[in-house]
């Protein structure tokens, strides 16, 4: 009998895939001591990335897609 995988649920909480199949994420630093940082790098942090290579892969598993 073969088990069902689980969904890696503080992955889950982290990121999020797009119909198109990207891995979006967070950009780091952005909660804490914003005010030190410059307007520009917060803008840009603001924006969500995209995982690639092999831990692109390695996520879609943890979520349960593949």
């Amino acid at each position: 009998m073969k088990t069902k995988q689980k969904t890696r649920k503080s992955a889950a909480k982290r990121f999020k895939v797009t119909a198109s199949g990207k891995v979006l994420h967070r950009s780091k630093g952005f909660r804490h001591l914003r005010s030190k940082k410059s307007k520009s790098w917060l803008r840009r942090a603001k924006k969500l990335k995209s995982v690639q290579g092999t831990i692109k892969q390695k996520l879609l598993k943890m979520l349960g897609l593949k």
